[in-house]
């Protein structure tokens, strides 16, 4: 083991400023690869602020590393805001409300005022709040849909998006330059409050947040009259959504939802769901079984901090399909430009937002309806800060963003994708369409045979540890050296490189500019259309791969999608396991 390693090891098993059970934690290890793991680095801080496993060490989530990020927050907040504030919210998990309340001590010891919620709350609810209380930043402590082992720390800027690129490195830097032992400042909660620094909030906020998502319907008399007609299943799957979710459906007068008992309270441990994401469908399995005999219209659920939410539609015949995101996308899509053209209400210039690796099904429904498509890089905050650009300059008026991993935003209020507006409008739009005499599953059925079958698959390759790194950068380097070779049998038309900014036309070789930031993505569009991206994961250890075709029928693209995989399965093989 690295010399280096093992010094941060012993240093960490014998300072005086780690918590016992930390250290005992430390004591108790044996295995040096277990060891190596754990303070190889420090947990890095991106664009999404940490996320890491729980637990003693640099590259773990525990109170050290959480201090010595909100210390480089502070000190970044404190050199270019006259007075700065800052949001916290928590969410269900493990040490959740822990390292929320650590968060808050630190800044609060370095003087910064904090508007700490006082219970458990979706991040949606985060960016609002720091928009409504014109704080500074946000802090919300969650790690989304990963299992229970993790947390995270994700930091939003005064917009209520998530921080760019160049605010992140921003912070980096200070958090390198802070001894996470010795310069990180505290000040106990009740001291905090006694000084004015802590305010804790709750309906203060949430009242104004629910009358808001409340105002986003847009067919007010069909929800007056018929929404106590629909029949909603919903799972929180353990998470901060039970409580918003249910109370915006009850006011709007959704009075038929049912909740999956088995998952409706908070617990970190995901006992129901090991891994706690609606894009798993087994994590419906409870929610199948009930809809036997509740017979509801819909299915939904939400992921632990409530941002994502998954769609189980109910066919003719009484079975519940599984929608994709991209699907549940296409079908938000129809209904929201048809009923602004049924009700006259469409503004000027509208226009939607994706990102790069969402299916074009969504983008051709716009096409016929004359709505600007807008594209993004992966990650929401990409589609928050393009809305918010959009609302700065009145060069266009926001519509709807949505991403295939199941996150949907409308409205202006908010600036991530939100799980508890998504509710209330894809309730909304289920109702419209039962009052068509027609299911959510029969109207994406409709789409399909004017637009196309498109068919949508991610693969994700899990390459953990130090070893994993380098493998993931040599799938990435062997590919954009050599995808001429591997897929000219394939007959590819544009080759994009998001790194270095590059669209090549093929087989010519001319060369475009990317508009869109620098990432560490690639995407291969064919002649067909049906095109593919990969791009290492910005919060696991893992790499990704996007598939997406469309054939003329749900047959022919199934076809295409199994040759599409055979091709690409070769590329997530790195140089060194060729050997």
């Amino acid at each position: 083991m690295e010399q280096t390693i093992m010094a941060r090891y012993q240093s960490w098993l014998h300072s005086e400023s780690i918590p016992e059970e930390l250290r005992k934690e430390l004591a108790a290890l044996r295995d040096e690869e277990e060891i190596a793991d754990r303070f190889y680095r420090d947990l890095s801080f991106g664009t999404g602020g940490l996320r890491g496993k729980m637990g003693a060490g640099t590259n773990r989530m525990n109170v050290l590393t959480v201090g010595k990020a909100t210390q480089g927050l502070a000190w970044y907040l404190k050199a270019r805001t006259q007075a700065p504030s800052v949001c916290i919210a928590y969410d269900t998990r493990n040490h959740s409300r822990e390292f929320a309340e650590h968060t808050a001590k630190v800044l609060c010891g370095n003087g910064i005022p904090v508007y700490l919620f006082d219970t458990v709350h979706p991040t949606p609810m985060l960016s609002f709040a720091v928009r409504y209380l014109e704080a500074s930043a946000g802090v919300v402590v969650t790690a989304s849909h990963n299992p229970k082992e993790y947390n995270g720390y994700k930091v939003y800027g005064p917009n209520g998006g998530q921080i760019t690129d160049e605010t992140a490195a921003a912070i980096f830097r200070e958090i390198q330059q802070c001894d996470m032992m010795t310069e990180v400042r505290f000040l106990d909660l009740s001291a905090a409050e006694q000084a004015g620094l802590l305010h804790w909030i709750g309906e203060d906020v949430d009242a104004p947040y629910f009358r808001q998502v409340e105002d986003l319907t847009m067919r007010r008399d069909l929800i007056r009259w018929e929404a106590k007609n629909l029949k909603i299943l919903y799972s929180p799957l353990h998470g901060a959504g039970n409580i918003p979710v249910r109370r915006v459906l009850r006011e709007l007068g959704f009075s038929q939802v049912t909740v999956v008992p088995q998952q409706e309270l908070p617990d970190g441990n995901f006992p129901t769901a090991p891994y706690p994401n609606p894009e798993e469908s087994s994590v419906f399995h409870l929610a199948v079984e009930m809809a036997k005999q509740e017979e509801p219209d819909l299915i939904f659920a939400t992921d632990p901090d409530c941002d994502r939410i998954g769609v189980l539609a109910r066919t003719a015949d009484g079975e519940y399909v599984v929608l994709t995101g991209n699907q549940t996308g296409a079908l938000l899509c129809d209904y929201v430009i048809r009923t602004h053209r049924e009700l006259g209400t469409m503004p000027t210039n509208p226009a939607i937002i994706k990102t790069i690796v969402t299916s074009d099904f969504g983008k051709r429904i716009c096409e016929r309806n004359g709505v600007m498509m807008a594209e993004t890089l992966t990650g929401f905050k990409y589609i928050g800060e393009l809305a918010d650009q959009w609302e700065r300059t009145g060069e266009r008026s926001f519509l709807l963003g949505f991403e295939e991993s199941y996150g949907y935003l409308a409205g202006d209020f908010v600036r991530d994708k939100d799980g508890v507006i998504a509710s209330a409008l894809i309730a909304e739009m289920a109702l419209y369409h039962k009052s068509q005499g027609r299911t959510l599953y029969q109207a994406l059925e409709a789409l399909m045979e004017t637009y196309g079958c498109f068919q949508d698959k991610l693969v994700s390759v899990i390459l953990p540890g130090q070893g994993g790194q380098r493998q993931i950068g040599e799938i990435m380097d062997r590919l954009r050296v050599h995808y001429h070779t591997l897929l000219e049998e394939e007959d590819p038309a544009v080759w994009e490189d998001y790194q270095i900014s590059r669209r090549t036309l093929l087989p010519e070789g001319q060369c475009e500019a990317l508009t869109l930031p620098r990432s560490n993505v690639v995407k291969c569009v064919f002649r067909s259309g049906d095109w593919f991206v990969l791009r290492p994961s910005g919060t696991e250890p893992k790499i990704k791969l996007y598939l997406s075709v469309r054939g003329d029928t749900l047959v022919q693209a199934q076809e295409k999608m199994e040759h599409l995989e055979k091709v690409t399965s070769a590329l997530l093989t790195s140089p060194a396991e060729e050997v």
